[in-house]
């Protein structure tokens, strides 16, 4: 009886995630869990770190038999098969107000100079040694939008992927800690107090005409984008053609829940510790951050052009750090570093011009790397 119990006993421990649990699923259950803590304990980006700490957690269980079909082999094939990415911009479309794109044109110039991030990390990560594709997948860290650097990553370096998705998650929940400083280094005391004009009224057919002929434009220039540049400007036509309030309210409701507790769960579902632990993890990270620091500070530079150009006090030039597409957040650290220098400084609608404008231009910058280069052999 004793033996018996015994030899149960075996099988259940043979049968166990503890059996074969290693030194990397132990570290990487580790790093789920101050993630974790990261996400609830101190609120950067819950909505976002949660579900792709928790999927790090489970990809880390040995024996999970997540490679059998069920819900998280479903998961895994809309990270790898590019379908959440485009699902999350329809969402961000129905969100965001082009308005003050529209109104204020020039501000796309800035969302354009923020994207030098994207190829600064890139020539980095050639000189690393990286090929060009994993070279064009890492870059796309510094536009700051996780949907595109997902999209980017599984056609050019799909073997990346978890390392990629989560340094641009991490970046853009870190937003409000990294952006600061390279503003204020860049800017003075003096342009960091400069009050902007109020900006026009835009009328319902600009903001219905804008979407059509960006998606038109766009995508005939850079057909490999098309996904992403049509579902992100049919949502914003769904919100601001005033006939579909219905699609609207569900693609920034309960689509838009739905698709981002897909796509981060996933994304953590590809941190397991033998894709991530080794030292390419740690240079695309270190090269992630250098991305995005360069592109605040190309378009914070860019910003000081606009402000000597348009005569030094029309100009703020600390809307162009919105220029990373981190929507609306940037937009919103822009408004906090603005009016701590002048109290009476309301930059937030301004910044949103180049914060929609660094949407558009990372998918931009994301296709012109697809056209040109291509994607890697499956």
């Amino acid at each position: 009886m004793f033996e018996a119990f015994i030899v149960a006993l075996a099988s259940v421990w043979a049968d166990s995630g503890f059996s074969a649990l290693t030194s990397g699923n132990v570290i990487m259950i580790g790093v789920g869990l101050v993630l974790l803590y990261m996400a609830i304990g101190k609120g950067f980006e819950p909505l976002l770190l949660s579900p792709i700490a928790f999927g790090c957690i489970l990809a880390n269980i040995p024996k999970n038999g997540f490679e059998q079909p069920g819900v998280m082999s479903v998961i895994m094939y809309g990270i790898h098969h590019e379908v959440f990415p485009p699902l999350i911009f329809l969402g961000v479309g129905a969100m965001t107000d082009f308005g003050p794109l529209i109104a204020n044109p020039k501000t796309l110039l800035l969302g354009a100079a923020a994207q030098i991030g994207v190829f600064v990390s890139l020539m980095g990560a050639m000189a690393l040694g990286f090929t060009v594709q994993e070279a064009s997948a890492i870059g796309i860290i510094g536009g700051a939008d996780g949907p595109t650097a997902i999209y980017l990553a599984a056609k050019m370096a799909p073997h990346l992927l978890g390392a990629i998705a989560v340094a641009a998650y991490s970046y853009m929940s870190l937003v409000p800690l990294i952006q600061p400083p390279v503003m204020k280094l860049f800017t003075t005391e003096r342009e960091r107090k400069i009050v902007m004009e109020q900006l026009r009224p835009v009328s319902k057919f600009e903001k219905v005409v804008f979407p059509i002929m960006c998606t038109i434009i766009i995508s005939l220039l850079l057909p490999p984008v098309t996904a992403l540049i049509g579902m992100l400007m049919l949502g914003n036509l769904f919100k601001e053609a005033g006939c579909l309030d219905r699609l609207s309210d569900t693609a920034q409701n309960a689509l838009m829940n739905t698709v981002t507790i897909m796509l981060a769960t996933g994304t953590g579902l590809t941190m397991s510790a033998d894709a991530f632990l080794n030292y390419q993890t740690i240079l695309i990270i270190c090269l992630g951050l250098v991305a995005f620091a360069a592109g605040t500070w190309g378009g914070v530079v860019f910003g000081k052009i606009m402000c000597m150009v348009d005569g030094g006090g029309k100009t703020n030039p600390l809307i162009g750090s919105a220029g990373v597409s981190a929507v609306p957040m940037a937009a919103r650290v822009s408004q906090i570093v603005g009016q701590k220098a002048n109290p009476a400084n309301f930059l937030l609608m301004h910044a949103m011009g180049p914060n929609v404008a660094g949407v558009i231009g990372t998918a931009v910058a994301a296709g012109t790397m697809l056209a040109m280069i291509g994607p890697v052999a499956k």
